[in-house]
């Protein structure tokens, strides 16, 4: 969730540490500091600010020149948004400072072993313990930051990404991972490490993942990696795939209106050559049942997910939310499959319900969008969603690719259990080639659907209904417009109405409807219940493949197979969301108390 920059190198380290947090903002974050040697043995200069980075820009004033520092943008969990509360938390010599993405869960025990030896403490935040833990283990390995890192780190549990940074050595950087991502960029005389590879994509492509449980320090010429027992290890390197020029938003208004824009060429990209090949490694012929772990959009996406491989695949799928299945204790075995669904790879709830079902013997075929996640790296298959670097925290073009993710493994599956004829094989590659060009016609429309949208600027409340794969697509609607719009927003089943949701319909509420394919037997019981609603009073927005004339307005989308629509209806329902944050003034791109990606429980 928090942002984490540190570099190292041969130019002033305020640049590319500001710049860096600058490119984190998306993951979503109240407060921001950074901390910059002066000169060895002297205090570190240190300024943090509580809300947006601007503030702690402006703050700044003259900054030291050295060529090394930390920076971070904070997400509050233990201790309110405050400048106290914000990081980097500093030792009480000032010379040693420390930032922290993730939870210590033994902090308090911590806090009061280090007050009787006579720490003081400014903050309420669980991570001043760790920074005066590591203080002392430093002295104790007399000066050695690494090792007093690795020895702290046997200490804490919890998730954690640390980096600190001490003037005595001032061009050494020292972080640690467990359970949270942490990235190294390796450039020429200098080095970066940061949450994500958009802090340093403006200056190297190449990158180095971390383990779990691994400690790395780095200078502008040296990064060595051990385990916590000191063992040196191998980082594996791997070439970044897009530029920095994708994480800009290129005459956008915002990222989010960007990345609807980039959804007919991310599926393109997720489509590329898979569709004729794609060996996910897992023998379908001994799974019995499919579970799809997920969270938020993700989770929606799985929903969807579970009709593509029950219609192609004939295996029953079971569709979960990733931070409550764990705790149920479900019966799972070897001849299970898990899919988890993750645009970050390293959403918490979803790593640790991924797991569980590890332990119980189960497969892992991970969905995500991000080389060398955690979550990928502990699959035993990984199906990569090539949607590149999505800025904006409510998903847009990610939900998309991972719509095309759920179609490419109930073909694949239909293809290896012979579930498919050859025809209904053809049939859909060929409809999965065409949802590129027909999300394009969708965009090249949207013009009138903003204008309506303005509309219903001062609604209380918007209703979505679907049926079938509409559904799924009704409550991502509905989820878009809490994230943006801040309004009460709900996704039903069209046939649940009569059975309590139709209480809500009032004079002049608006009701979203998606109506079904044409060809299915669902489209005349969905026009039913638009009837139902309309003769409640309601305002009907229909999104629908041919004419209907029961639409107060109606949003015209290209035909599809019912099984496909999702990835079309969707469209609409993210420009609505997204015009409607717009015109109530809302922040777009980072929505309140929302951030990105979530590495907490």
């Amino acid at each position: 969730m928090c942002g984490i920059v540190g570099y190292t190198g041969n130019h002033s380290a305020v640049t590319p540490v500001i710049e860096g947090l600058r490119r984190l903002e998306y993951r979503g974050y109240d407060s921001a500091g950074i901390a910059i040697p002066t000169q060895p043995g002297q205090p570190l200069f240190i300024k943090k600010r509580s809300g947006k980075l601007k503030k702690l820009e402006e703050a700044l004033g003259k900054t030291p020149t050295t060529s090394s520092g930390i920076g971070h943008t904070r997400w509050a969990t233990h201790g309110g948004p405050t400048d106290t509360n914000a990081h980097p938390h500093l030792d009480n010599e000032g010379n040693l400072a420390l930032i922290h993405n993730g939870i210590i869960e033994n902090y308090e025990q911590l806090r009061a072993e280090l007050e009787k030896r006579g720490h003081k403490f400014k903050s309420e935040t669980d991570t001043e313990s760790v920074v005066h833990l590591l203080s002392e283990a430093r002295k104790e390995n007399n000066g050695d930051l690494a090792a007093a890192m690795r020895q702290v780190c046997r200490q804490l549990k919890g998730s954690f990404t640390l980096l600190a940074i001490h003037s005595d050595k001032p061009t050494h950087i020292v972080g640690a991972r467990r359970n949270s991502p942490l990235v190294v960029g390796l450039g020429t005389n200098e080095n970066f490490l940061a949450s994500d590879v958009a802090a340093f994509i403006s200056h190297t492509k190449k990158a180095l993942e971390l383990g779990q449980d691994q400690v790395v320090e780095i200078t502008p010429n040296s990064v060595v990696i051990t385990n916590l027992d000191g063992t040196e290890v191998q980082g594996k390197e791997y070439e970044i795939s897009w530029d920095a020029s994708a994480a800009e938003r290129g005459g956008f208004s915002h990222f989010m209106l960007k990345e609807i824009y980039e959804q007919p060429k991310a599926i393109s990209d997720t489509l590329i050559g898979r569709l004729s090949d794609l060996d996910l490694k897992i023998k379908f012929k001994k799974i019995n049942k499919i579970v799809i772990i997920a969270c938020g959009t993700a989770y929606n996406a799985g929903l969807v997910g579970k009709y593509a491989i029950e219609k192609c695949g004939g295996i029953p799928v079971d569709v979960e939310l990733a931070s409550e299945y764990r705790y149920r204790e479900p019966s799972l075995d070897e001849k299970t499959l898990v899919i988890p669904i993750s645009q970050s790879g390293e959403t918490m709830d979803t790593l640790m319900a991924l797991r569980y079902a590890k332990s119980k013997g189960a497969k892992i075929l991970s969905v995500c969008n991000t080389n060398g996640s955690t979550i990928a790296r502990e699959s035993d298959s990984v199906l990569y969603t090539h949607a590149g670097p999505e800025i904006a925290v409510a998903s847009t073009k990610a939900f998309a690719t991972q719509l095309v993710a759920m179609y490419l493994i109930g073909l694949e599956i239909g293809r290896k259990l012979n579930t498919l004829t050859k025809r209904e094989i053809d049939v859909i590659c060929e409809e999965l080639n065409q949802l590129p060009a027909k999300v394009e016609q969708i965009l090249e429309t949207v013009e009138p659907l903003r204008e309506t949208t303005r509309k219903f600027k001062s609604a209380e409340s918007i209703l979505f209904l679907g049926r079938h794969v509409g559904y799924p697509t009704a409550l991502e609607g509905a989820l878009k417009l809490k994230e943006l719009a801040y309004m009460h927003a709900e996704g039903f089943a069209g046939g649940e109405l009569k059975h309590g949701p139709i209480a809500l319909i009032d004079k002049g509420t608006p009701v979203i409807a998606i109506m079904p394919s044409q060809d299915s037997l669902l489209a005349e019981k969905m026009s039913s219940n638009i009837q139902e609603v309309k003769a409640r009073g309601a305002i009907v927005i229909v999104i629908s493949e041919h004419e209907f004339s029961g639409a107060d307005y109606l949003i015209r989308i290209p035909k599809v197979t019912q099984l496909m629509q999702p990835v079309l209806a969707v469209v609409p329902l993210q420009v609505i969301a997204y015009e409607m944050a717009v015109v109530r003034g809302n922040d777009v791109d980072q929505p309140r108390n929302l951030a990105k990606s979530v590495t907490v429980e």
